[in-house]
């Protein structure tokens, strides 16, 4: 049997993760349509923005026939990210997932386990204060079958780690591209990537891919002894908090200063 054949299921709600990994960063950029190219575009639209679907590769010399293999179409829903005890969560109503996406300090330091009460919307925590400058990744995907766009549904700014394609991906091969939340995100098919990140301490987006949902994996920390590090924040305070780009003012110092990046 292949080893693709063989590709387990990621425990997305309790990965079991060793002590010591070490971070690589992601380095922060902000999003434009320049830089987007290989990775995606920036959509103004979400109800007009078309989504690739990859049409069902042959298994022979005979090829697929040119009106099929492409029709399942896509599924939409609201994809949703939240702080919840130094843990970032994530649902997926498209696809019915519920995740577990990254800490804002090692998992070592004492953060608790994810449970089954992360999948209740009342879970999710709202307090004053700054949310996390950072979220440490264990996981990143693609979809072979079908591209993904993501909507701010509040226009806040968000952030989308992403690589280009091929399986031999390393986490140094990441950057974060950084959203001012007036635009939302198209990607590719093959395009690696875990999810869509607020800046503050939650946020929702309109999600729309393919409806088959393959999905190829990485385990940063089975695979690469390491977590990936995403910006969230340009100025980090102390003790993982950072600043919140809700106002306009943020939003716009933000855009100057990472255009000098």
């Amino acid at each position: 049997m292949d080893r693709a054949a063989q590709a387990a299921v990621p425990d997305y709600l309790d990965p079991k993760l060793p002590p010591g990994l070490r971070l690589v960063e992601a380095p922060l950029v902000v999003a434009t349509a320049e830089n987007l190219r290989g990775y995606g575009e920036l959509v103004g639209d979400p109800k007009t923005h078309k989504v690739e679907i990859v049409r069902w590769p042959a298994q022979g010399w005979r090829p697929v026939d040119g009106d099929s293999g492409d029709e399942g179409g896509t599924t939409e829903g609201v994809f949703s990210a939240w702080w919840e005890r130094g843990r970032l969560m994530g649902s997926n109503e498209a696809v019915g997932g519920h995740y577990l996406l990254g800490w804002s300090d090692p998992p070592e330091a004492g953060r608790p386990a994810a449970g089954a009460a992360a999948q209740e919307a009342g879970a999710q925590e709202t307090p004053a204060r700054a949310a996390p400058s950072r979220v440490l990744l264990w996981h990143a995907n693609y979809h072979p079958d079908g591209g993904q766009l993501f909507f701010p549904l509040e226009k806040k700014p968000f952030v989308v780690p992403m690589a280009l394609p091929g399986d031999d991906v390393k986490p140094e091969h990441f950057k974060t591209f950084w959203f001012d939340g007036s635009a939302g995100l198209y990607m590719h098919p093959n395009v690696w990537h875990e999810g869509v990140f607020p800046c503050g301490r939650a946020g929702r987006y309109f999600d729309r891919q393919g409806r088959v949902h393959a999905r190829v994996s990485i385990d940063f920390a089975k695979e690469c002894g390491a977590l990936l590090e995403v910006p969230l924040a340009l100025e980090r305070g102390g003790g993982g908090e950072g600043e919140d780009f809700a106002s306009e003012d943020n939003r716009a110092s933000a855009s100057k200063r990472l255009a000098k990046s």
